[in-house]
């Protein structure tokens, strides 16, 4: 099976420009180079969430290689108005640039703006607010995991089976995913029957009552499809807890759904390749606070918008199974690292 998906992009634009980097350092002069104290942040909301641990090591990786500072920030809550008060206070500090994993997408334009405009670049991540003035935007592709989400389930439960999906309302990526699984199966797939679609906001609680819930309703429901891992950790304890036959495919990853990956309860993760989003979310932020490194075949000059638009960058996305569960194991990934 093929374990990696859309990476040729990024890392072809990330090889780039560790040569450019190799190059300039001959000259002493190198355009990818941080002055000094030049730091560059990333938001997050549920800032203790696993995820968020191996993006932030691709993100100091590239900094340091490029001489730059960097800082991680956010609020422990999912909250959104917690959220943006963190951002806010991050402006205080005048970083040159921000990686924002905005939880909402729409209360996030005003700020997101108003950092711009003050001279602050935003770049965005796994998640997107494409109605404010953010210079790039850093994720897998969405519609792609719901693709082969679907085609996984079809292959493993047949064409006309029941299926279920929980949700994550509000967040653009998690809403993608759903969405995307449904319209593909109402179009590929027409005998596919979806029998629950609950929104769990990734409140592994909430997952396991919702769960519990649609079993209790369809006994002979087959597979779920779950848009991040949270709600799948609830999930596969209702399914275990029922006694159930459940085929549950999810996106992202956690220490607790890894383990239920190699026990065989959970069928596979897709997970985004979160160090490569990391590393290309600092380039697309460094670049974007340094359009003057080149003069593009545009009009930005008369225009007078920051040349370094980027409205998509795909850092690919891995296929988690059994096989190959043990990559992934943050503990390991994280020996001799520095977290902070």
């Amino acid at each position: 099976m093929k374990k990696n998906f859309g990476l040729a992009r990024p890392l072809a634009a990330a090889t780039m420009t560790l040569a450019l980097v190799s190059a300039g350092d001959a000259s002493a002069q190198s355009k990818f180079q941080c002055e000094p104290g030049e730091t560059y942040i990333m938001n997050v909301m549920v800032s203790a969430h696993p995820y968020w641990v191996p993006v932030y090591q691709g993100f100091k990786q590239a900094a340091e290689a490029m001489g730059c500072e960097t800082a991680f920030s956010g609020t422990p809550d999912y909250d959104i108005t917690k959220q943006i008060a963190s951002f806010e206070q991050d402006l205080v500090k005048n970083p040159a640039g921000i990686l924002l994993h905005p939880m909402q997408s729409d209360p996030f334009i005003e700020p997101i703006n108003r950092a711009i405009e003050s001279g602050v670049d935003v770049v965005t991540f796994a998640a997107d607010s494409p109605n404010s003035k953010r210079t790039a935007y850093i994720t897998s592709d969405n519609l792609a995991e719901a693709k082969f989400a679907a085609e996984e389930i079809v292959k493993q439960v047949g064409d006309s089976a029941e299926y279920a999906v929980l949700e994550n309302p509000g967040q653009s990526n998690h809403d993608l995913r759903v969405t995307a699984l449904i319209a593909y199966m109402e179009k590929n797939y027409p005998n596919m029957k979806l029998v629950g679609r609950q929104a769990t906001n990734q409140d592994s609680n909430a997952a396991n009552r919702a769960t519990a819930s649609i079993l209790q309703a369809n006994p002979n429901l087959k597979a779920m499809w779950i848009p991040e891992a949270g709600s799948a950790e609830g999930a596969v304890s209702a399914v275990l807890e029922a006694k159930a036959k459940v085929l549950i495919i999810h996106a992202d990853v956690t220490p607790a759904t890894l383990e239920h990956i190699k026990a065989g309860n959970v069928h596979m993760s897709l997970n985004p390749n979160q160090g490569v989003q990391g590393f290309m979310g600092f380039i697309a932020a460094f670049l974007a606070a340094h359009p003057d490194m080149f003069d593009p075949f545009n009009d930005y000059k008369v225009s007078g918008y920051n040349p370094m638009q980027v409205p998509f960058i795909d850092n690919g996305f891995a296929v988690i199974t059994k096989d190959n569960a043990d990559s992934f194991d943050l503990n390991k990934y994280m020996e001799g690292r520095d977290p902070s």
